[in-house]
């Protein structure tokens, strides 16, 4: 599965809508290169979730098109069982319920899954889900009940069962949702080391928190379900008017310390995400 002109994915003019004709994505268009980090932001309800899902060949368009490795992801493609499986080992999604992806009796069984049905031998699966545990620090979960564990614990089971496949593509699905402050932070570390490690990182979220740490460029969805901007990191969080009309932003009003008169003016909290120096 070849990667044409760099050219991971490519979407043209697509819309998607379900069942009840209630409208997901409106006539969008964007493309990712193999490496790039790719940041999605969007409010609640944008549309975010549900692009991912046809990056991944789960859903399909209803107009217009989605292209992977230079190929149309249609419900056909996949019925060649030599392009799915391709196209199954290179796109990993870890989705933002880890309750959706975890489904085994134990965590070895839940990141064993994925290598089990590559066809591997016995030692190379066991070889994969022993460095993905141990690349999450999860080593003493293997016997645990993946139902029992803590949200952040649940996160980290949901990562190694992708990592076990060492996927080219992540694509993450608001990685940071419902996690503590320190499990956020090892997450964000995580996404920077797959950029490191030359993966390419598509990340649907609207937490603004992370997005200069995880991404080299942004698309930003309105409540419309258009794509309305694409920009650095830089560009996107410093457009306040922008991120204010797609809800990624709010005003409220306020007094400052010494200050009698309250009064309004964009708020966004975007603390530091420091690292040890070594």
């Amino acid at each position: 599965m070849p990667v044409e002109n760099g050219m991971i994915f490519e979407i043209h003019d697509m819309s998607f809508a379900y069942d009840d004709n209630v409208t997901a994505l409106d006539r969008i268009s964007l493309a990712i290169k193999a490496g790039e980090r790719i940041a999605i932001l969007g409010s609640n309800g944008s549309g975010k979730s549900t692009l991912l899902k046809l990056l991944d060949g789960l859903y399909f368009p209803t107009s217009g098109e989605v292209r992977a490795f230079g190929q149309p992801l249609t419900e056909q493609s996949f019925r060649d069982d030599e392009f799915n499986f391709a196209f199954r080992r290179r796109v990993g999604l870890v989705f933002q319920d880890s309750d959706v992806q975890l489904f085994s009796p134990s965590v070895w069984d839940d990141v064993a899954f994925a290598p089990l049905q590559l066809g591997l031998s016995r030692a190379d699966v066991i070889a994969r889900v022993d460095a993905a545990l141990a690349a999450l620090r999860i080593e003493k979960l293997r016997d645990r009940a993946p139902h029992r564990l803590s949200g952040g614990e649940k996160k980290r089971v949901a990562l190694a069962s992708v990592l076990s496949l060492n996927p080219d593509i992540w694509l993450m699905d608001e990685p940071t949702a419902g996690l503590d402050p320190r499990s956020q932070s090892w997450l964000v570390d995580f996404l920077i080391e797959q950029g490191r490690a030359g993966k390419t990182v598509v990340t649907a979220t609207h937490d603004l928190n992370i997005v200069d740490s995880i991404a080299d460029r942004v698309y930003v969805l309105d409540e419309h379900h258009h794509v309305v901007a694409q920009g650095t990191p830089d560009e996107v969080l410093s457009n306040h008017d922008l991120l204010i009309a797609c809800n990624l932003m709010h005003e409220h009003m306020h007094r400052h310390k010494d200050v009698d008169e309250e009064h309004s003016h964009p708020h966004i909290h975007l603390p530091s995400h420091e690292h040890a120096v070594n």
